[in-house]
Formats: C-alpha cells, structure tokens, sequence
C-alpha cells in the first residue's frame, strides 16, 4: 500500500511561479500528481512551501570538518545542515597535501555514491598565494593538468568541483581537462586579470567561487575578475549571504546584473555552523569564531562562515528584500541544474525527490522534508 502525505494551503513555490493555497502530494519518497480521496492533509495555511535547499560549497557544520573527520562525524555535519533545510549538499575541502586529499576523495566516494553526500569539491590546494583567504600557503600548488587529474581520479567520479586560480601556470589547461571530465571549473582564490578570467571562462569555467571574496576588486581601469564573472551568461556566481562576507549593496550588484537564473548561494560553512563560538581547525590552521563570524587566529582573515541557507534565504527576502521566486532559483533550481541533479532536486514537481522546506510567514524554518520522511517536522495545522 503506498503512503502517501498531502501538504495543503501553503503558498508552493513553483518554477511557473507562486501557487496560493496549493498542494504537494508525497508517495513513497516522490512528489506525485494525485492522492486518494480520503488521503488526509497536512494544513500549511499561512506558510510557504519551498523546495530543499542545495548548499554547493560546503566545509562542515555541527562541530565536523568533512576535510578531516571521520565518518560519523561527516555525516553529523550533513545532518546539521539537513536541520536548516539543505537536502543535499557537496562536500567542500580545504587545502591539503594532494595525497592527504586523495585519501580523503576516496573516503568520502563512498558517501556520495550512498547518497548522504552529493559529490566533492575541492577548493584548494590549486590557488593563488596573493588571495589565499584561509587556506594554508606552504601546501599550495599550481594547477598542472597531472596534479588535477590525481585528484579527480581518487573521487572515482564524485568530483563535482574545483576552485582554481586559473592565471597560475597550468590553468587553462586544467579548465580544459576538468571540462572535458564534466567536472565544474570554478574561478576562485584568484588575481587574475580581466583579461585572463576571459580565457579561462573560453577554456570550459562555468563558476565564481563565492564572487568578490578573495579576489581582486573591481576598478574602472583594471576590472579584474569580477567584472568578467558577472558579465558572462556562462557563469554562475556563487554569494554568500550572511551579511559578513558581502554588504547588501555588492550583493545587489551581483543579482541583479546576473540575474536570479545565475547566482546560487552557498554557506562556504565551515565546522562551527550550527555548534557555536569557539576555537577551531579549518585544515591546518586555527580559526577562532565569536559572534558567529569565522577568523583565522593568526592574520584575521575571514575563514569561512558559520552560515546555514535558511538563514540566507530569509535575509535575502527580508533584509535584501528579493523575490522570493528569485531567492528559490539561487537556493535550489540554480545549484541543482549546476551539479547534474535537477531531474531529482531543485524543483516541486512530480517525478521529483520529495525534498521540500516549509517556512512561515516570516520566513522562519518550521519543518524539513527528505525522500518524503521529516528531518524537522512541521507540528502545524
């Protein structure tokens, strides 16, 4: 007998648009199209229904690093992202010795091809020293094609991303081989020039790793990466909404010359998203977080964030006052169709993982939902 669950009176936000007072029919992990009469419903009047948030570039959270824990501990850290509404979510490393990170690649392989994860990114060790932000310097490397493939090959198919500073000697060529792989290509940690970030985004690069941070700025004689990033409808920019990394006016900037069908929003969270204040390890250096916001102990630099995307849509909507169609593009549709997975996640439509997060009025989390089975139950209606 299927079970079914019937979510009511939500205002469902659909890729046509907004649906008042609309239906999402649960059977067996899937959205459907019809449930039997007698099926009871859920009563979400008042809410807004949404689907699950995809976070692209993401360290850890709840007090775990998925660049250095252990099993258990990765799946924590995945589990306290589920908690704020992030259904599916890649797992970001730091830069590392490579072979310290093939080890780890081929560790967590296993939990993207058991579904717990979707897929790596490495962020590092392939960056710039001039814009290292929080990575460690002396374990840096520049981007030869050998190196890259090293890495991909030990995620045995589950590399989704890598950041790289492509004006390094071998970046171009890299684009070239992790375009080639159907691995993204992403413009991150980098000084490169406008003129280089063109060839890069020619060569195959399709990302801006988290755009504006750590890299140069933009100037009315020397634009730099930003300006090309932003201009070219080939590129998603990534932004990190917490009110730390970007000001409201940058964040403007970027979404409205983008446009919501080009911006996805991260966390770049690392361990002490959702655990609290205190001293950490973001790799091999030390970050001391205090009032939410991460810093390496020794330079000051910001070291990730303590961000969930429940929070980034709900400021979106509230502080940077966007549309709510538009924030459901940047939270899920955008990084889902980016990562090859939009034919299971990123949308409420029938055929589709049940993946879904009820709001209410104020745009507060009140319940999650994953393959049809409640993470946070709603307890409403």
């Amino acid at each position: 007998m299927a079970v079914s669950t019937v979510l009511a009176g939500a205002r469902v936000v659909l890729p046509t648009g907004i649906v008042e007072n609309g239906r999402v029919i649960v059977e067996n992990g899937r959205i459907t199209g019809a449930a039997h009469e007698d099926t009871p419903a859920l009563d979400l009047t008042g809410h807004w229904l949404v689907p699950g948030f995809v976070d692209m570039h993401n360290h850890g959270g709840g007090g775990a690093s998925f660049t250095s824990g252990t099993v258990d501990e990765i799946l924590t850290g995945v589990h306290t992202h589920r908690l704020h509404g992030t259904t599916t979510v890649v797992a970001s490393f730091v830069t590392g010795d490579t072979d310290f990170l093939g080890r780890r690649a081929g560790l967590l392989s296993e939990l993207a091809e058991q579904g717990d994860i979707a897929g790596i990114h490495f962020e590092g060790p392939f960056i710039s020293p001039c814009r290292k932000g929080a990575h460690d310097e002396a374990l840096l490397r520049d981007p030869e094609p050998a190196e890259v493939r090293k890495l991909i090959d030990a995620a045995r198919g589950q590399a989704r991303m890598v950041t790289l500073a492509t004006e390094l000697p071998g970046g171009i060529d890299s684009v070239r081989l992790l375009a080639e792989h159907g691995v993204i290509a992403a413009i991150g940690h980098t000084d490169a020039t406008y003129e280089q970030t063109v060839e890069a985004i020619d060569a195959g690069a399709t990302v801006a790793t988290h755009l504006f941070n750590a890299m140069p700025g933009l100037g009315h004689r020397a634009p730099g990466p930003i300006a090309a990033l932003l201009e070219d409808e080939r590129i998603t920019v990534e932004l990190i909404n917490d009110g730390t990394h970007l000001h409201p006016a940058a964040l403007e900037l970027a979404f409205h010359h983008a446009g919501p069908e080009r911006v996805a929003f991260i966390t770049d969270a690392m361990d002490a998203a959702g655990f609290g204040d205190g001293t950490y390890a973001l790799g091999s250096l030390a970050v001391e977080v205090k009032d939410g916001v991460a810093r390496l102990v020794e330079g000051g630099s910001i070291a990730g964030s303590t961000l969930t995307l429940d929070r980034a849509f709900q400021r979106a909507v509230t502080v940077d006052r966007l549309p709510v169609e538009s924030v459901v593009q940047a939270v899920s549709a955008n990084p889902a169709k980016l990562l090859g997975v939009y034919d299971r996640v990123g949308s409420l439509e029938p055929g589709k993982d049940a993946d879904l997060v009820v709001l209410d009025a104020d745009f507060e989390l009140k319940g999650v939902m994953r393959k049809g089975s409640w993470v946070v139950d709603p307890q409403v209606g």
